[in-house]
């Protein structure tokens, strides 16, 4: 197990647990204590957790899985949904492209598209977002016209949101929105753990002629705390092949096209 995985799973243990104790979560990930407590004083300098004595708790802040530690999740089936997005994508489409490990991969996967360069070398395809990851990973993309959100960075998604984003966005028009979520439910819809976010990316989405919702199976009929936009907004569901058929039968039931990639 590398560090970023140990790093992953301490993180993931303590939101569930609500606090970590060195010999237990040794004795769990296989590794020695020195290790563990290398590993746990990191995180503190982070301030992403609080030391104590024989391990560390989460202390009274509401925990939130920040974006750089969620990035080896699932990370090949990502790649796979982010592949099938980008080939949604033709010259002289504008994409919507808000912040989370999914979107991220389907911003790489147009990174690679030189096929959507435009005549005379000018950029073939816009990309919109409010992600600064995303963005600083496009700007070198000769291919892409990046457009940034203005906005308040918000450290665990590396999302900009609040009242600038909404200016930026309320002016202008999108073909796609490929929508990433923390939740995606036939009820509920596509739902975000932060509501400051899902008021931001629901904007995006409400800009868009087609919104697609790119979710792993992790997220399928799952819920959380704040709605970004209903099911009937949403045209087309890519997920992994993780995902069973009971699991994508409700949303083809509710008019939704289902890709698993």
């Amino acid at each position: 197990m590398t560090r970023h995985e140990r790093l992953n799973a301490l993180l993931e243990y303590l939101a569930r647990d609500g606090q970590l104790d060195v010999h237990t979560v040794a004795r769990e990930l296989d590794v020695s204590t020195a290790t563990i407590r290398r590993d746990l004083d990191h995180l503190a300098q982070q301030q992403m957790l609080t030391r104590t004595r024989g391990g560390a708790v989460s202390g009274s802040v509401s925990y939130d899985l920040p974006l750089r530690y969620k990035t080896a999740r699932s990370a090949s089936s990502k790649q796979r949904i982010g592949a099938a997005a980008a080939e949604l994508t033709t010259i002289g489409t504008t994409v919507g492209l808000n912040g989370g490990t999914t979107t991220t991969e389907v911003a790489r996967a147009l990174s690679t598209r030189v096929d959507l360069r435009g005549s005379d070398n000018e950029p073939g395809v816009t990309v919109v977002t409010n992600a600064l990851n995303i963005a600083n990973e496009l700007t070198i993309r000769s291919h892409v016209k990046i457009v940034v959100t203005g906005g308040v960075a918000r450290a665990q998604s590396f999302e900009l949101i609040g009242p600038l984003a909404a200016n930026i966005l309320g002016e202008l028009t999108l073909d796609l929105v490929f929508l990433g979520a923390d939740g995606f439910d036939v009820t509920a819809g596509a739902t975000a753990g932060n509501e400051a976010e899902a008021s931001t990316n629901a904007l995006m989405a409400s800009r868009a002629k087609r919104v697609i919702v790119v979710a792993d199976a992790s997220k399928l009929g799952k819920r959380a705390f704040a709605r970004i936009c209903d099911i009937g907004s949403v045209s087309m569901l890519i997920t992994d092949s993780d995902a069973t058929d009971d699991m994508i039968a409700p949303f083809q039931e509710a008019g939704l096209e289902v890709v698993r990639a």
